[in-house]
This record gives structure tokens, C-alpha cells and sequence, in this order.
């Protein structure tokens, strides 16, 4: 294990950026990620990079500047899902490894793009989310790995709000090409299922838009009105390659309901899985037979109690450094895109669509990040 530093910078500087550098410099009780060097920040915005970087006692710069930096050796690419690709091609025409915030693209034409981009440059490529990493969801992949489920029969996925304009500052893009719930909260769900489940072979599907327009309530952009371009409104069915099922939801068109967010079935046993926006949360176990009740499954893995945000980013870097695979990896986040994208392509044309990319789970954490490195 590498006591070494590696040098990144951030180009965006939105919402997400501050719980990004709030985790890596160790703000409000966090531990902070020793390994990461944050050697500056990067908007097309360049009040916004200033004052992010002021807030945090930091560097801002121009992207140009960035880019052109030999101290920095990854880039942190928090912009709008439309610009992911195009920055991020930007970083590897540059030399610098880049860890994307999700989804990796907006399509999977040119997610795949990416990372052909990455592999020719010999450079590396991530995404958030990363929340599979925390605690919770680690000691939800002990259970499952220790086979006390059984036979992995499936489960079920959902995320269903009344949509984001109730609070966000700005949020027309989630309702854009490269929005909607399935692109915006997807990554969270999928990721995590493939981390518990492994790959996707099949997805099916079906979808609806039942707005036009819709009218943002929050401040400061209350009363305008949004073009809704994406549907809103996506179920479906999620068959992995080990032969489980799972049925999945995902919407900005539900006023309210009373689902979990991940649940799993086993011929043994089911478990329950918290919320994977969060690095935390309560896990449950039950056993098979009228009597039995749910228990707590006690949550020892580490980074369970707080936002973690960039633990894939350490993570990756440590990898870098110690020349080893990293876990929220070009490849897993590109196998979730095409899962996501089949959403659409199912819900389309009324059938099936098979899962062409290949990935491997990635490994479990090995070890806290709390002393700066990974293994």
C-alpha cells in the first residue's frame, strides 16, 4: 500500500461539489481521503469555480489551465450529464485519468466512445456513483456472498418521487435529454444490484410521459416552466445472469408510496437494502416460515455513517498509485449505461433486449479508507 498523493482537480463546481470536497478534506466530522490532493477547481462559470474554492480554502483555474496542469494527474468531471463525455474526452486528450459523475454518458454509443478513448491513451476512467462502497451496502454484498439467502430468486427496485422542481435550484436538465428518473437515479440502483447480483443479461420495459410541462416550485426559478423531453414514468424487469429477477420502478411522477428501495429474495431468506443514495442505512434480514420476523443485521463494514461522497475517487486513486484495479471502474459504469438505455429500447419497441457488455463485479473493500489507502 502506497502512502503516496495523488494530484486532482475538479472541473464543475455545482451542487455536487461540495459534498465531493467536504468528504475528501474532511469537513463536518468526516475523516477525509489523505491520498487525494486537491490541486484546484475548473467552471465555465468562473465565479462559480472561485467562490466553491474560496468556500473550501482552494485553488480556481481555468479548464485550460487544468488540463494543462503536469501536478494534476485526475480530473474530477461533476458537469451536467450532457457534457460528461465531451469533457471527460477532453481530460484523455490531455493525459489525465478522469472519474465522471454519473451516468457515464448520455448514450451508450458514447459511453463506449469514452472509454475506447481511455484504453488507446492508456489512462483510466471512473464514475459515481460510488455509494455501493459504503458500509451498509458492503455488509449487504457479506450477506448475500455468504450464500445464507440461498438460491438468489430476485427482488425488487424502486425509486418513485413527485420529481425534483420542489427543490432543486435548477431543475430543467433532469427533465432534458440526459435526465429523467432512469438516467438521474438508475445508476444508484443498478449499480448497487450488480455489485449484489452481478451482471445484467435482459432488460424489458415499459415507460410514459404523462407531461408536456411542468412548473418549478422551488427558488429561485419558482413559477417558470420546464419542456418535459424524457418519460417520467419507467417499470420494468431486470434479468441478471445468475437467473435472478428483479422488478424495478423508477419515477418523477408519484405522489407517494410505501415501497423499500431494494429488497431481495432468496429461497432461504430475504434482505432488505437501504436506500444506495446513501452510503448507509438499516439492513433486515428474514427467514422463510409464518413465525420468523425481520431482525437488524449489524453494519460493521466501514463508511456507513455519513456522506461519503468521493470514495470511489480515493479508491481509484489509491488503485492508480498501487497499479491495481479500482472498484467504480469505465467498464461497470458502461454496463450500467447499456442496462439504462435499454430501458428506453425496450419500452420503444415491446420486447426484450439482451445485455452485451461484459463486467465482473468489483472486488469488496478490503480494508478501511480512513488511513488514506485502499487495498
Amino acid at each position: 500500500m502506497s502512502a503516496k498523493r495523488l494530484g486532482i482537480g475538479f472541473i464543475g463546481t455545482g451542487n455536487i461539489s461540495s459534498a465531493y470536497l467536504k468528504a475528501i478534506l474532511g469537513k463536518d466530522g468526516m475523516p477525509g481521503f489523505g491520498v487525494l490532493d486537491v490541486k484546484g477547481l475548473a467552471d465555465m462559470r468562473p465565479d462559480a469555480a472561485s467562490a466553491r474554492a474560496a468556500e473550501f480554502g482552494l485553488q480556481s483555474m481555468s479548464v485550460e489551465a487544468m488540463l494543462a496542469d503536469p501536478a494534476i494527474d485526475l480530473v474530477v468531471n461533476l458537469t451536467i450529464p450532457r457534457a460528461h463525455v465531451e469533457v471527460g474526452l477532453q481530460c484523455l486528450a490531455a493525459g489525465k485519468h478522469v472519474y465522471s459523475e454519473k451516468p457515464l454518458g448520455i448514450t451508450f454509443a458514447e459511453g463506449r466512445k469514452l472509454l475506447d478513448a481511455a484504453k488507446a491513451a492508456g489512462l483510466r476512467t471512473g464514475s459515481a456513483p460510488d455509494t455501493f462502497l459504503g458500509g451498509s451496502h458492503q455488509q449487504a454484498r457479506a450477506v448475500v456472498d455468504s450464500g445464507v439467502l440461498g438460491q438468489l430468486v430476485g427482488g425488487t427496485a424502486f425509486m418513485l418521487s413527485p420529481g425534483h422542481e420542489s427543490w432543486h435550484p435548477d431543475p430543467a436538465f433532469y427533465y432534458d435529454l440526459g435526465g429523467g428518473p432512469m438516467l438521474d437515479m438508475g445508476p444508484y440502483y443498478i449499480t448497487d444490484l450488480v455489485n449484489l447480483l452481478g451482471p445484467v443479461a435482459q432488460v424489458s420495459a415499459m415507460s410514459s410521459r404523462l407531461r408536456t410541462e411542468r412548473t418549478i416550485t422551488s427558488e429561485p426559478k419558482k413559477g417558470q416552466t420546464m419542456k418535459v423531453s424524457i418519460d417520467t414514468h419507467v417499470t420494468g424487469a431486470l434479468g441478471f445472469a445468475n437467473g435472478a429477477i428483479v422488478q424495478i420502478g423508477m419515477s418523477f411522477d408519484v405522489a407517494a408510496h410505501k415501497h423499500v428501495p431494494l429488497e431481495l429474495y432468496g429461497t432461504e431468506q430475504s434482505l432488505i437494502v437501504p436506500d444506495p443514495n446513501f452510503f448507509g442505512g438499516t439492513l433486515e434480514i428474514r427467514k422463510r416460515g409464518r413465525e420468523e420476523q425481520w431482525t437488524e443485521v449489524p453494519v460493521t463494514a466501514p463508511y456507513a455513517d455519513g456522506n461519503y461522497r468521493s470514495l470511489g475517487v480515493a479508491d481509484m486513486a489509491s488503485a492508480i498509485l498501487e497499479n491495481r484495479p479500482h472498484r467504480a471502474n469505465g467498464d461497470l459504469a458502461l454496463h450500467v449505461l447499456e442496462v439504462m438505455e435499454a430501458f428506453e429500447i425496450a419500452a420503444r419497441d415491446g420486447r426484450t433486449v439482451d445485455i452485451k457488455t461484459p463486467v465482473t463485479r468489483p472486488a469488496p473493500l478490503a480494508e478501511s479508507l480512513k488511513d488514506g489507502v485502499l487495498g
